[in-house]
């Protein structure tokens, strides 16, 4: 199989589960750090010239990540496009399931079924708190409805307080955003720092916590609870 990935979780498990079989990738696709393949540019605008001159048997994609209009251009050149999409936990691992099978992997890798049992095996948060999670700033973002991360952070005792917005990432004004108890800031999409976030909600706590925990789906799964769990706890 020569696969191109233009998704950075399903690039990371494709390369621990499938040695070889990418052909190439975006330039966001940053795990393996050693990663050795031809970048094709980025989620939202990827070469698509370069992508059929790679001839891949397949290209893996994401509903939300990838944009619909690149990804007909890929059919058009007579390239297979497979197409996740993952708003919760569960649907990650038929996804993930789905996506090596298509890649050639036989079997389910023993890091796939390490991951889903330890969430499935999560013990129930003896405190919840209410949180926003801002995603971008100039303008100020934050994940809204039906989110995989917001999921995520649910099932680690974190409600999303604008978990039933009517949009899926709504614009909402800082000053809005400051009547919020709690704060979590995320390293990606924007680069939320120590420097650059938590000043704009003084006294309320913030937890500054991994994208690539929070949102990616591969590999980086089996670490997330506690990476997450770390970062959000009371005093962490």
């Amino acid at each position: 199989m020569r696969v191109v990935s233009l998704v950075p979780s399903l690039t990371e498990a494709v390369a621990a589960s499938a040695p070889g079989a990418l052909a190439g990738a975006t330039d966001w696709c940053s795990h393996p750090v050693d990663l050795d393949v031809v970048r094709i540019g980025g989620t939202k605008n990827p070469d698509v010239e370069r992508i059929v001159r790679l001839a891949p048997d397949l290209v893996i994609a994401n509903e939300e990540e990838n944009r619909e209009p690149d990804l007909a251009a890929l059919r058009e050149a007579g390239l297979e496009v497979l197409v996740t999409e993952v708003r919760e936990v569960p649907q990650a691992f038929r996804e993930l399931e789905r996506v090596l099978g298509a890649c050639g992997v036989r079997g389910r890798p023993r890091w796939l079924d390490e991951a889903e049992t330890m969430w499935a095996d999560l013990p129930v948060p003896s405190r919840r708190r209410r949180a926003v999670v801002p995603i971008w700033r100039r303008p100020w973002m934050v994940l809204g409805r039906d989110t995989f991360a917001g999921d995520v952070l649910a099932r680690l005792g974190v409600d999303n307080v604008y978990a039933t917005h009517t949009e899926r990432y709504p614009r909402v004004p800082i000053e809005e955003l400051r009547s919020a108890e709690y704060v979590v800031l995320p390293d990606e999409p924007y680069r939320f720092t120590a420097e650059d976030g938590p000043e704009a909600f003084e006294g309320r706590p913030c937890a500054l916590v991994s994208g690539r925990h929070l949102t990616w789906y591969g590999p980086s799964l089996a670490e997330a609870p506690r990476v997450l769990g770390r970062a959000i706890a009371p005093g962490g």
